[in-house]
């Protein structure tokens, strides 16, 4: 069973609001009238707009990561540099002064 895209979905909806509206007094018969059909375009169109704003924050948290992880990267060399020191300028028994648990 293959599972529906949101692609998909967007697409078989919109295709659905234009064949509702082709169709109007076929549907109308059974129930479907032109407000349900405005409220189903209505929906289909937030959707696409929420989906916008979505595809926007991903880019952005993308961005995000990145600058994150480059800090990341910039922090760890510190603090190896700092911790080589330490253990260098440092007698053993002060080590945990600077957070340092080593034994060697």
């Amino acid at each position: 069973m293959t599972k529906t895209t949101f692609a998909e979905v967007l697409n078989n909806s919109k295709l659905m609001v234009t064949g509702l509206q082709a169709n109007a007094e076929a549907v109308g018969k059974r129930g479907i009238d032109a407000e349900f059909t405005a409220a189903l375009n209505t929906t289909v169109a937030n959707l696409e707009q929420l989906n916008s704003e979505q595809e926007t924050l991903k880019a952005s948290l993308k961005t995000k990561t990145a600058e994150l992880d480059a800090k990341l990267v910039t922090l760890n060399k510190m603090y190896s540099e700092s911790r080589k020191v330490v253990k260098l300028a440092m007698d053993q028994t002060r080590w945990l002064e600077f957070g340092i648990s080593d034994k060697r």
